[in-house]
């Protein structure tokens, strides 16, 4: 799991650019499915038929996102300096002094403009990327390229840091869990999405083709477990949580239900999740169509939206643990 989640989250995949990281979790889960497929978006669709079908059996989709956020340049000066704007919510207190990646390879550093804007929130606008160039004629990126934050990946014990921890913790997640069922009575779509981070917009058109009857987003949510952070429950090492309401979605009430007995049941730790910002591709499945019963099942990470976001490997191993057991058998 260590091994897979460093591969990925080395992996260049800003939004609209999933393609190298969809090519290794293709890898990973073509021995285990029935079906394979690419949509138009890019969202690659890996559906495990029902081993026992019955009249309980569900169509159930669960989606982690493949991209990342980033940044993309929009003007060069003529010292080579790259003007940028955003790509999903890059946040202004982690970007100065951060290293960014290109698609072409060219690697930057994030500086801004004036030094007495050194203790406020620098908006992106007195922001620039420089590559190393000395003039526009040099500088070896455009207008339109795309990059990414450029971080290793480090252990601290059972605290793993990376970047891009959201959504490949929830990638691997998808993994290890159709990796770990054997047989089921449902008819499952593991649906790894593109291009969440700018509106969930690979989520969206998957919902419509699969036409799930319940559907699960499976990503990462902020802690309140670090000094003055905002107050709320979800800690690192307490499991994985069962989401009750972000900025985009009620959860249905049903399918919190079903995670929350599961865990009960199997003795799994878990955590009650109510997100005072942000929202997950269960906000567009949940109105497809005529609507979807939908919820999400969040793994907690520190510091989300920096170059360096931090999990426990804990939580990622119970998240595996839940969806199991709640795939397995038949649903609700």
């Amino acid at each position: 799991m260590k091994q897979l989640l460093k591969i990925l989250t080395e992996t260049f995949a800003p939004s609209g650019y999933e393609d190298a990281v969809r090519e290794i979790i293709l890898k990973e889960v073509k021995p285990l499915a029935d079906e394979v497929r690419v949509d138009a978006l890019g969202n690659l669709i890996v559906r495990k038929k029902p081993t026992k079908a019955s009249k309980t059996s569900k169509r159930i989709m669960l989606a982690a996102h493949m991209d990342e956020i980033g940044v993309i340049a929009s003007h060069v000066d003529k010292k080579g300096f790259v003007r940028f704007t955003n790509v999903g919510t890059t946040l202004g207190r982690y970007l100065p002094g951060s290293r960014v990646r290109f698609l072409n390879g060219t690697m930057g550093l994030i500086g801004y403009d004036r030094l007495e804007l050194i203790d406020n929130i620098i908006p992106l606008n007195k922001m620039y990327i420089d590559v190393g160039a000395t003039s526009r004629g040099n500088c070896p990126i455009k207008v339109g390229d795309i990059a990414a934050f450029e971080r290793s990946f480090i252990e601290m014990g059972d605290r793993l840091v990376a970047k891009s921890l959201d959504d490949r913790v929830g990638v691997v997640v998808l993994i290890e869990t159709l990796r770990a069922i054997k047989s089921t009575s449902n008819d499952l779509y593991f649906v790894f999405t593109t291009q969440e981070e700018v509106g969930s917009r690979g989520a969206g058109s998957a919902t419509f083709g699969i036409d799930p009857e319940i559907g699960i987003a499976v990503d990462v949510t902020p802690t309140g477990d670090t000094p003055a952070s905002i107050k709320m429950v979800m800690e690192l090492s307490k499991g994985p949580c069962v989401k009750f309401r972000d900025v985009g979605m009620i959860a249905d009430p049903r399918v919190a239900d079903w995670m929350i007995q599961s865990a009960e049941k199997a003795k799994i730790p878990y955590q009650r999740e109510v997100l005072l910002i942000g929202s997950t591709d269960a906000r567009e499945i949940q109105i497809s169509r005529a609507g979807v019963m939908a919820g999400a099942l969040s793994i907690p990470v520190r510091y989300v939206h920096s170059a360096s976001e931090m999990v426990d490997i804990n939580d990622m191993k119970n998240s595996v643990k839940l969806l199991t057991a709640m795939l397995k058998n038949p649903a609700l």
